[in-house]
């Protein structure tokens, strides 16, 4: 086997691109490339092949057609007369919408149990065990299924609440559990800059995410003076301006008020109506992945050495103020890459969804529009093709944290 230079005078030759270890390596990509793209263009060329025999096209036209079906659950206007294309935004934004309630919670659950079941108490050591014991063994549609039934059987009705003496009333005269879902104040605006309200919050996001990149400059700025002064300046009231003051304005300048459910008929009106398709399927994800996440951020403690634990006691540190300043910080590093995992698994774990009638992407495009329209094909394409792009986002943005976080080396 040649593994040194040719003489001089001596050309290339083509058996050095199987013997030859300076080309063997590109030899084999170049092969297994060719064959992949062969393979490739075969089921192409076959599926064209058979959708022609069954008398089909390859055509997302279907997406221009009237839905013919409602959605129980959405946060944009939609009808039965809207087009499955609307249909599938309806699904996009909620299987986005339980993602984001999902991980944010199941964040939450996850570093409150995974650090208590480091606890020296006994008692809440072993409670910690059995949660996210628990939740791990047991498959997920199943808490899906049994918290949507505990909604729904244990709740009273609209009509408990009817009546001078009722059975059952409203939480604090504003919220209305009934087993019809959740019934929660709504801000609505009474002289919006848009017609569709969906801009309207846009614009209120940007504003809140302003103020908020405004908070991090101010708290950056405190820092670099304390380093060069010894003395950080107080800012806690510029940052509660920052936070209210901008959004405030905004709000009253489009007229904001609270629209308060109240008993209308046989059933509850206004406000904002939670299912319980949606609040089951929240709690069962959050309660779900929040006991993987218990482990992973408990494995993460663990990974920081007892030292620093010693040395932040040593310098009179409570045992709260340690783990918040010393041990959390450190294990950051260690808890980001496999928490980007769970939170994509809570992502594609939303698609049960239909198991408690959520209409959710997996339920609207790659459900009921697949079967009016025939087109399952394209259907499952594109709901692919949006988890993955969903997916990758997640991953993205969970890559610049943790490249915000690790430890870095001079």
């Amino acid at each position: 086997m040649t593994t040194m230079t040719d003489p001089p005078g001596r050309g290339f030759r083509l058996s050095q691109l199987i013997y030859d270890t300076r080309y063997r390596s590109m030899t084999i990509q170049v092969v297994a490339m060719i064959l992949l793209m062969l393979l490739f263009s075969w089921l192409v060329s076959n599926t064209i092949h058979n959708l022609q025999n069954l008398g089909k096209d390859f055509d997302f036209g279907f997406l221009s057609q009237p839905s013919g079906y409602d959605i129980n659950q959405r946060l944009i206007d939609y009808n039965s007369q809207s087009t499955h294309g609307r249909a599938a935004l309806v699904g996009i934004i909620n299987t986005v919408l339980v993602a984001f309630l999902g991980c944010a919670l199941a964040t939450i659950l996850g570093v409150i149990a995974g650090v208590l079941r480091l606890s020296n108490n006994w008692l809440v050591s072993r409670l910690m065990a059995v949660y996210v014991e628990g939740f791990r063994n047991v498959p997920l549609l199943l808490w899906i299924v049994l918290i949507f039934a505990l909604m729904t059987e244990s709740t009273p009705a609209p009509s408990a609440f009817r009546g001078e003496n009722p059975d059952s009333t409203m939480l604090f005269d504003v919220f209305a559990i009934t087993n019809r879902g959740v019934y929660i104040p709504a801000i609505h605006f009474g002289t919006p800059f848009f017609t569709n309200g969906f801009f309207n919050w846009l614009l209120v996001l940007i504003v809140l995410g302003a103020s908020i990149f405004g908070i991090q400059r101010l708290r950056h700025w405190a820092t670099e003076k304390q380093e060069a002064t010894g003395a950080r300046p107080t800012t806690w009231y510029f940052i509660l301006g920052l936070l209210v003051i901008p959004t405030a304005i905004l709000m009253v300048l489009m007229g904001a008020f609270w629209d308060i459910p109240s008993l209308q008929g046989f059933n509850f009106g206004g406000g904002i109506h939670l299912r319980n398709s949606l609040i089951a399927l929240w709690l069962a994800l959050s309660l779900y992945t929040g006991a993987f996440i218990a482990e992973i951020v408990r494995g993460g403690i663990l990974a920081v050495s007892k030292g620093q634990t010693e040395a932040a006691y040593a310098l009179g540190l409570r045992p709260g103020t340690t783990m918040n300043l010393v041990i959390l910080p450190q294990a950051m590093r260690v808890i980001i890459p496999p928490l980007i995992s769970q939170f994509l698994n809570l992502t594609k774990n939303s698609s049960l969804a239909i198991a408690v009638g959520y209409m959710d992407v997996r339920s609207t495009l790659g459900g009921i529009t697949i079967n009016q329209t025939g087109r399952e094909l394209e259907g499952m394409l594109l709901l692919g093709l949006f988890y993955l792009v969903l997916s990758l986002l997640i991953s993205g943005a969970m890559n610049i944290y943790n490249a915000s976080v690790k430890l870095k080396e001079r």
